[in-house]
């Protein structure tokens, strides 16, 4: 295979400078209203960019505001934080309080949650980076395939170039010249998809599924962090085995370069991006964090769970180091977001040190009918948007009247209002409802031009709408 040089990628990190009223801006694109709890996050985003701009004393004095968002379901508590990420480019995970639980109590330990967010972050920085590398490692892969089709063994040394003594003789070089011309010629056929069909044999190494038998000798704290340093001994030192495989041109340059691009990537600098993501722009958003606010009870209980969980969390959200695959992760300035409807209970049911890791509180506020209308329509992917493109892909056109989109608006807010007000996911199932048949027997319709107006929607869910029992289990 001709020598390739490995590319040097020097990632000098994100550059976001959208100001606090550019990022509600933004968000107002897939989200309705919350202006309050737009502000706060937008805020929490922009104060990360100006401690960048810190001396390194200063800055490390200088921790997240996290938030408790307070709010009924579907009201766009979830939404917020991960569009937040997504426009910083940001490591985020969603957990959910009630899986966790003090230890001597069935569930994950809290720690999880930063590993797990540690495992999204080394996956998006490898997936930038091997963007960054597809065209390197598709030479590469080309490089491999052409060495398969015409290997060229009679007068290369084992570095790969003619040598000294041969280089004189004209045969040789003859021979030499006849070879390049071939690999040239096949490398034209290659590259305009001529051998995409034509089968060759590729050895590809692998872990074996089995492996040797996992003893517990480890003194570890828990079962995930035993299980991550067996994983992390046995992964050095298991032996690879070659699978033989016989695939089309065409399958074998994607394996390949897939192959290419993980032997461009430099691990030692992945890991360390990964983990100052994870440290620097990390956000973890902890759902139904509601579900565990009560102090204990004398009589011992669930209470005496709710607590501890709350507990266990505390050394997290106020700094601690977790051994991750990528390495030891500071939790000092992962930024948390909470959430929580808090029917039953307040924030100040939390214990007093949790409460003050969360300074800042928005309440965030119920939808509207008028807000069902926006959530209709605005958005750039709104629901009705994504129904006309789902059916679209079978030649039908779906059309939403005005006053259709009103009768959804009112039929969502009137169930939400008479039974439990699950927020704007009450109108993912009354539009699931309304386009059901649309949906079944789209491949067989005749009449591609589908108009949904006010007494479609009428006749379609009124029935069930009266019907209290039914809309309990149908809407």
């Amino acid at each position: 295979m001709s020598e390739i040089t490995k590319p040097v990628i020097n990632y000098e990190g994100e550059t976001f400078e959208m100001s606090p009223r550019e990022i509600v801006q933004s968000l107002d694109e897939h989200i309705i209203g919350q202006k309050n709890a737009k502000k706060a996050v937008a805020i929490a985003l922009r104060n990360r960019m100006r401690r960048r701009k810190l001396d390194a004393s200063m800055r490390e004095e200088i921790y997240p505001k996290n938030i408790i968002m307070i709010g009924p379901t579907g009201v766009g508590k979830t939404e917020i934080a991960r569009r937040l990420s997504k426009l910083y480019g940001a490591p985020f995970i969603k957990v959910e309080a009630t899986k966790y639980t003090e230890v001597g109590y069935v569930g994950r330990d809290v720690e999880s949650m930063v590993r797990d967010l540690a495992n999204i972050s080394l996956n998006m920085v490898k997936s930038e980076l091997r963007s960054k590398l597809v065209d390197h490692a598709r030479i590469n892969a080309e490089e491999a395939i052409l060495d398969i089709l015409i290997p060229d063994n009679a007068s290369q040394s084992s570095m790969g170039f003619m040598s000294e003594a041969n280089s004189n003789d004209p045969g040789e070089q003859e021979r030499r010249e006849r070879y390049l011309e071939t690999r040239e010629l096949m490398r034209k056929k290659l590259k305009s998809g001529k051998l995409n069909e034509q089968e060759i044999e590729l050895d590809i190494s692998q872990n074996p599924a089995g492996g040797m038998p996992m003893m517990q000798v480890f003194g570890a704290t828990n079962l995930e962090e035993m299980d991550n340093q067996i994983q992390n001994l046995l992964g050095d030192l298991v032996s690879k085995k070659n699978k033989k495989r016989k695939v089309p041109i065409k399958e074998a340059i994607e394996i390949l370069a897939d192959i290419e691009a993980d032997k461009l990537l430099d691990q030692e600098k992945l890991q360390k991006e990964a983990a100052r993501r994870v440290e620097e722009m990390g956000i973890i958003f902890i759902d139904e964090i509601d579900k565990i606010a009560g102090k204990e009870s004398r009589g011992g209980g669930v209470d005496v769970s709710r607590e501890g969980v709350q507990r266990d969390l505390l050394p997290i959200v106020e700094g601690a180091t977790v051994n991750t695959k990528i390495g030891p992760i500071k939790t000092d300035h992962i930024l948390f977001i909470a959430a929580g409807a808090f029917h039953m209970s307040k924030p100040s049911d939390l214990i007093p040190e949790l409460q003050g890791r969360f300074p800042i509180r928005v309440e965030l506020d119920k939808l509207s009918m008028e807000d069902f209308v926006k959530i209709l329509t605005a958005p750039k992917s709104s629901l009705t948007k994504q129904y006309q493109a789902l059916l679209s892909t079978e030649g039908i056109s779906l059309e939403f009247k005005e006053d259709a989109i009103r009768e959804i608006a009112l039929i969502a807010f009137e169930v939400n209002e008479k039974n439990e007000n699950i927020g704007a996911r009450r109108l993912n199932t009354i539009l699931e409802r309304l386009l059901e048949d649309i949906s079944f027997e789209g491949p067989e319709l005749t009449e591609k031009n589908q108009v949904i107006d006010a007494l479609f929607v009428r006749n379609k869910l009124n029935e069930i709408v009266e019907n209290r029992d039914l809309s309990k289990y149908i809407l």
